[in-house]
């Protein structure tokens, strides 16, 4: 069964909503909590269906093209990544693969935002994320209603058979793991050191 969410949380959209429908068969279809999907769309497009990002991402929930055929292929998602359907059961396919990946909200967002090897080099101390990734989880981790430990979140769901051998991991805002962005003062935000939090200090002194 899904995350339980707060009651005043549970009801994230009214059932009339034209995305409602593929948001529950996708939340069903792939273990994770309908609020989870819902964020995410809203952070990425606005609910703009035909959406596209600088870097080529396309629909509802943002899918990268390299990331979009491989979830196609797998899921058989049909030929069009701006069907608002096939587009919301990749996100959510996207979103339950980085989960399995990290059983870690933040680092399941920051994967989502700038791809996993930019956040498998964040966990790992050696290099640190861009300030649109900062921001993007400081926004999102808090309104999921759950924390980062993989006690708290959906790991108990089954994933479909064969879940682990997808090839699901294309990097989706930047253009490859290697690429660099900047923070606004010019300089790369700072790598996570262990056991510390995603949200490092800025400049003023205040947390993000």
């Amino acid at each position: 069964m899904p995350l339980a969410c707060p009651p005043a949380a549970a009801a994230v959209q009214p059932a009339r909503h034209p995305h409602a429908a593929p948001v529950a068969e996708a939340a069903q279809r792939f273990g994770i909590p309908e609020l989870w999907i819902w964020r995410v769309m809203h952070a990425e497009s606005r609910g703009k269906v035909g959406a596209v990002s600088h870097a080529g991402a396309m629909g509802l929930m943002q899918i990268m093209p390299g990331t979009w055929a491989s979830l196609t292929a797998r899921h058989r998602l049909g030929a069009d990544p701006f069907d608002p359907r096939a587009n919301i059961l990749a996100g959510a396919a996207y979103l339950r693969a980085m989960w399995d990946r990290y059983g870690d909200v933040q680092l399941m967002l920051a994967a989502y935002n700038a791809g996993p090897g930019r956040a498998d080099a964040f966990a790992s101390g050696r290099r640190g994320l861009p300030a649109e990734t900062i921001a993007y989880v400081a926004k999102i981790a808090p309104e999921l209603h759950v924390s980062g430990s993989a006690a708290t979140a959906p790991s108990m769901l089954s994933p479909a058979p064969g879940w682990r051998d997808a090839a699901l991991f294309a990097e989706r805002n930047l253009p490859s793991d290697d690429a660099q962005p900047a923070s606004p003062s010019g300089t790369a935000a700072p790598a996570r050191a262990a056991g510390a939090s995603i949200f490092i200090p800025l400049s003023d002194g205040r947390d993000r």
